[in-house]
């Protein structure tokens, strides 16, 4: 149906810009019929760019980026069937004489004319409607696209990387609509004890820029009850740890639960345990799920702690510290937090804080293919991981290292890509093929209520 639908408007817009030549020689009308029919076109045509198809089901966003994807293939396909109705043309010497009193000349030019504001009008609906919806068209490419549009050879390729992403897009998105409302109606996140997500070292999770990503959204629409861990963005473990104790404190006594679910990225993993074993929250945790921590310390970290000049950390440090204290925390330690995440400090770490009895532990890790994997810094810091530690990694952290507790699996992804350290928290927002980031989330807090936490 939707192809049918497809051909009709390429139809519309292929009679419209090629109407003199259509309707004065192969179909020749009465000057009324002639009128009527180019008032129908008309009226198509407008029609088809105010309502490029339907989507049933679909979000206003995705029915727009769906409109400019529809828009862009129905000017394509009536680019090739103009090209070939003129081919036809021309070699069966149809072009000639095709109005009387005229140079044979003029109705080309016309219809020419016609070509590029009917075609020119549908290109720019279509791709202003794909730039501003389409989240897998990357800067870099709306950037080419603006200044190389005219590029010839060049611009075809552009063409199609733009209709290539509006489509794996539309579907994909349009796929998880459908799985997060069957979630919805089951309520599957509706856990029996909230939960607490807990970032990790250098961001904050309740400022400007939400440290999960589309995740959070995703989980609540599912039914779930959600709190931050709003520790500061960079101290060592036990200040966070107290931080988090205190955060576990009001979001109990503000739900009247007698227990929380801790989900914790990266540092925060190292966080939450120690609050649960050395600060006494064994007593009030049902959970804790680790992503991609760190439990036996990055060896990489150790090393440029020993390696890099006094001067330049201490001046790392200096700036971090400023800056971040102006953003809201109240003592941020840069280097007191990476110290922490060093292999040696991990290995006394793990001998001082034993995981606690009634409280389930389970972990998940992502790894990079390769540094291409991710931008800066993580493709540097990637390099670095494989150079001391030896080991697949997301950037950041090993896999041997971040398995603790019931091991749920590395994520990864076919192909060259692979899911770095940022992608696994929905950093930037990012779909990757293959990896659906927040059916992922909802997975594992069913898998969370259906052990009845």
């Amino acid at each position: 149906m939707r192809y049918i639908a497809r051909l009709l408007r390429v139809l519309v817009v292929s009679c419209l810009t090629n109407y003199l030549l259509v309707f004065t020689q192969l179909v020749p009308l009465s000057g009324l019929s002639a009128g009527i029919v180019l008032l129908a076109l008309l009226v198509g045509y407008l029609t088809i760019h105010i309502r490029p198809c339907r989507a049933p089901g679909a979000t206003r966003r995705l029915r727009t980026l769906l409109g400019g994807y529809e828009l862009l293939m129905v000017a394509v396909w009536s680019i090739v069937a103009t090209g070939i109705l003129w081919l036809v043309l021309y070699r069966t010497e149809r072009l000639d004489g095709r109005m009387q009193g005229l140079p044979a000349w003029v109705p080309v030019v016309i219809d020419l004319l016609i070509w590029l504001l009917v075609m020119g009008l549908l290109v720019f609906n279509g791709f202003v409607r794909v730039l501003i919806t389409c989240n897998r068209l990357r800067i870099v490419w709306r950037v080419l696209l603006l200044l190389c549009w005219w590029v010839p050879v060049f611009n075809l390729y552009l063409f199609y990387r733009v209709l290539r992403a509006a489509r794996s897009e539309y579907y994909f998105d349009l796929g998880r609509l459908e799985r997060e409302a069957v979630h919805a109606e089951n309520e599957d996140c509706r856990t029996k004890y909230p939960i607490l997500l807990v970032h990790g070292i250098f961001f904050r999770d309740w400022q400007l820029v939400n440290y999960w990503g589309r995740i959070p959204q995703a989980l609540q629409k599912c039914g779930a009850v959600l709190y931050y861990g709003g520790q500061q963005s960079a101290a060592p473990v036990a200040v966070s740890a107290a931080e988090l104790k205190a955060r576990v404190e009001a979001v109990l006594a503000e739900t009247g639960a007698e227990k929380i679910n801790l989900i914790a990225h990266s540092k925060g993993g190292l966080d939450s345990r120690y609050a649960i074993s050395r600060l006494g929250l064994a007593p009030y945790i049902a959970s804790l799920t680790t992503i991609n921590t760190p439990h036996r310390g990055c060896v990489f970290a150790q090393q440029l702690l020993a390696t890099l000049p006094k001067g330049v950390l201490g001046w790392m440090e200096r700036r971090y510290n400023a800056v971040f204290h102006v953003l809201g925390d109240e003592k941020p330690d840069f280097l007191g937090g990476v110290r922490d995440l060093a292999a040696d400090a991990c290995a006394v770490f793990n001998e001082q804080t034993p995981d606690a009895d009634g409280v389930y532990y389970q972990s998940v890790m992502s790894t990079m293919r390769s540094p291409k994997s991710a931008g800066f810094p993580l493709n540097l810091t990637w390099r670095l991981v494989n150079r001391y530690d030896r080991q697949e990694n997301d950037g950041l952290v090993t896999r041997s290292s971040a398995e603790w507790g019931n091991f749920l699996g590395n994520l990864t992804v076919p192909g060259r890509r692979g899911i770095s350290h940022g992608d696994v928290i929905d950093l930037m927002r990012e779909d990757i093929a293959g990896f659906d980031v927040r059916e992922f989330y909802i997975e594992l807090v069913r898998g969370l209520k259906e052990r009845g936490f």
